[in-house]
């Protein structure tokens, strides 16, 4: 039998395309970003009411398509075609340029492999359809794993670090391949399941997994985040309170509460009246834990002697 549940909203902002949100269990904090803000939001959550309150703003020029902590607490942030390291006193240094200058696409959704790495995916802002990439920062190396996607989106790791998951939203696809967390060698790309079903528009997006191994995927257009098995078979559904959920995140101490972003981009004023939710952050409690999200882990920075 799939188990359901309702989300609770969290919060009080709005935010036009909220995203990517992350739980950093050493300062308490969970962080999320507005892509076309081009902010990166930093909050304090109550575990027992599960209500986020904003706390810190860090803003961009052009998009922000996810963000990453390290051990100590510095942030690694997708901007619209770099990742740029961000430091405790907010001293920022470009690490990489994932997307060369001139194209229509910009980084979409990232996350930290099991051993610090971060991937980070691209999107077009066009029509071209399968020339997105998804690429790895190791230490200050970039590698591309895949270069065929058309709107690269939510990454997700089983909880032994054996296997990654990941969405090319337009196809609607969630695709798996073996994945060593020591060396960062991956085996063939290859179909897990799809989310065909729904009207045009309803695509999966954000996504994580559970201490079980199950994934939890938003759909977008969909109103709902959904929990499949890796055959597919379909578990839970959490109904969200905003037709357009982004991404789920397990967080709190226990990694037991479920954070949902939401959008408002491309709505109506009566779609935004019907929906009076959308754009904020929701939570649910599911009755499972999360995976722990790892720390990324910076490049060494060479010594002076």
């Amino acid at each position: 039998m799939t188990m359901r549940c309702t989300a609770t909203q969290a919060g009080r902002d709005v935010y036009a395309l909220g995203e990517g949100p992350v739980w950093d269990p050493a300062r308490e904090r969970l962080l999320w970003v507005d892509i076309g803000a081009g902010a990166v939001h930093e909050g304090r959550l109550d575990p027992a009411t599960g209500m986020i309150e904003a706390a810190t703003l860090h803003t961009f020029e052009g998009t922000v398509g996810a963000v990453a902590v390290s051990a100590e607490g510095d942030l690694l942030v997708a901007e619209q075609a770099v990742l740029t390291r961000v430091g405790a006193a907010g001293d920022r240094t470009e690490l990489a340029r994932v997307l060369p200058p001139g194209v229509r696409s910009r980084l979409n959704d990232g996350a930290v492999d099991p051993a610090g790495r971060f991937l980070v995916g691209s999107m077009a802002l066009d029509d071209r359809k399968g020339r997105e990439v998804l690429a790895r920062l190791d230490g200050t190396a970039l590698v591309h794993l895949d270069e065929d996607l058309t709107l690269s989106n939510g990454l997700a790791w089983s909880p032994s670090g054996d296997r990654l998951y990941s969405v090319d939203s337009a196809s609607r696809v969630v695709w798996a391949r073996d994945y060593d967390p020591a060396t960062g060698r991956t085996g063939p790309r290859r179909e897990l399941f799809t989310l065909d079903d729904g009207p045009p528009g309803t695509l999966p997006d954000g996504m994580c997994a559970d201490a079980e191994g199950n994934l939890w995927i938003a759909v977008f257009g969909g109103g709902r985040v959904e929990c499949r098995d890796p055959a597919g078979r379909l578990l839970a559904v959490v109904e969200v309170g905003a037709p357009k959920p982004t991404c789920p995140a397990f967080a709190g101490p226990d990694l037991d509460l479920l954070v949902i972003t939401t959008a408002t981009e491309n709505m109506s004023p009566q779609e935004l009246a019907e929906h009076p939710g959308s754009g904020h952050l929701f939570t649910a409690r599911v009755g499972v834990r999360g995976v722990p999200a790892p720390y990324w882990a910076p490049p060494i920075t060479p010594s002076v002697s």
